[in-house]
């Protein structure tokens, strides 16, 4: 990978020669072309010239250093950097006496930055080593950042995102009026992505004609659910895998059914989980591409009270079998519920997303980024707690911002 090196005047800052390993002492700043911050560089940066006293990247570096070191909110990052001056000061060979102030991070969060700009910067970072060619699953959900929720904003500010499960990595956000209007901004999320040989899959909201035609013209597939907005989808497909009555002299039809089952023990319950596709409702149903539906069956037991509940949910993809067998099918589905639990729960419950009250809808946006970012580098070191990482991060920020300067 190669190396750039930047002058003290273009950015104020360079690195001590035992941390870039060079003993050459140049002055400047050392990093990979594809570290994140060399990606924070390249953003355009909107504020005047005049009184710009920090480069953008090394003002969204101190960011995203404080949030992995475990500091959530604007005025928390301000005064971690701020214990650290003199030792930050002497890592990154900054000129200036001061670091940057709780305004200058807030003003730069909010309108220094094109929040869309900032989501493409960090996926290119994130992307770095993911295999090509590859099926990928993107699960497309959406989340309202409660933090901008006020008794003068009702509705606060929405964003759908799509997030590869597997890898950790949100490819793009989008801001949107309100959970009613995520269906409208789909369309738009979904053309700032490549979904070639990818897999779309979301829940009942964007089960849409126009959105299957779409995502088919884009050389991707589709896995929806089929609930009460499309009434006659979701009970054609519930009739299908509906128990066969027997009667006295008659046979039991035909079927091409083919089953998967998953079994997981923990938190106290025992869920099983089975998954039946079929091929027979693709010249019945009038859907584009369609190529099998499926019924999902969910069993959980309570293993405190012995309670029982059964949930059943039914679906339908592109994927043919040869593309996806029924246990590939029932992998994608639970893989789909790992945007909820691998991002969004861990964006509230350790980054404190909604706990991070603000009427700036657009640096509530940025920190939103800036999370997806932060999920997304430690899940790529090989973390699994986030708290952990932090905590570790927080006792070795040097090494922290070893993850920022160098390249995946």
């Amino acid at each position: 990978m190669g190396i750039a090196i930047l002058s003290r005047k273009a950015f104020r800052m360079d690195f001590s020669t035992d941390l870039c390993g060079s003993q050459s002492g140049t002055l400047g700043v050392v990093f990979d072309v594809g570290s994140l911050y060399a990606e924070f560089e390249g953003l355009v940066d909107r504020r005047a010239r005049r009184g710009r006293r920090y480069s953008l990247g090394t003002v969204l570096l101190l960011i995203v250093l404080a949030k992995m070191c475990g500091e959530d909110r604007p005025y928390g990052i301000a005064q971690w950097v701020g214990a650290r001056t003199v030792e930050l000061r002497e890592v990154l060979g900054m000129r200036s006496q001061r670091l940057p102030s709780l305004n200058t991070y807030r003003r730069v969060l909010q309108s220094a930055v094109d929040v869309r700009e900032l989501h493409r910067a960090v996926k290119r970072f994130l992307s770095q080593g993911l295999k090509r060619g590859q099926r990928k699953l993107v699960s497309i959900d959406g989340k309202t950042l409660r933090g901008t929720v006020s008794t003068r904003v009702e509705q606060g500010v929405h964003v759908l995102a799509a997030y590869l499960p597997a890898e950790g990595v949100v490819l793009m956000q989008v801001a949107v009026g309100d959970k009613g209007n995520e269906l409208t901004a789909a369309p738009r999320l979904l053309r700032s992505l490549d979904l070639r040989g990818n897999v779309l899959i979301g829940d009942a909201m964007f089960t849409q004609r126009d959105l299957s035609q779409q995502i088919l013209q884009a050389g991707g597939d589709y896995i929806w659910l089929a609930k009460e907005n499309q009434p006659h989808l979701q009970e054609a497909i519930a009739q299908l895998f509906a128990p066969v009555s027997r009667s006295p002299g008659w046979g039991v039809p035909p079927d091409d059914f083919h089953k998967a089952k998953s079994c997981d023990k923990g938190h106290g319950r025992l869920e099983e989980r089975v998954l039946t596709c079929s091929a027979l409702l693709n010249d019945y149903l009038d859907w584009p591409g369609i190529a099998q539906v499926f019924q999902l069956q969910r069993h959980r037991t309570n293993l405190c009270n012995g309670t029982c509940t059964t949930q059943t949910v039914y679906g339908l993809t592109s994927l043919n079998r040869s593309q996806a067998t029924a246990a590939q099918l029932l992998s994608f589905v639970r893989d789909y519920w790992r945007i909820e639990n691998s991002l969004f729960h861990r964006r509230d419950a350790t980054l404190r997303e909604d706990a991070t009250h603000t009427m700036a809808s657009r640096l509530a946006q940025a920190l939103s980024a800036i999370n997806n970012l932060v999920i997304g580098l430690v899940l790529r070191n090989g973390w699994r707690c986030l708290p952990e990482a932090r905590r570790h991060f927080d006792a070795h920020p040097t090494f922290a911002l070893r993850l920022l300067l160098h390249s995946g």
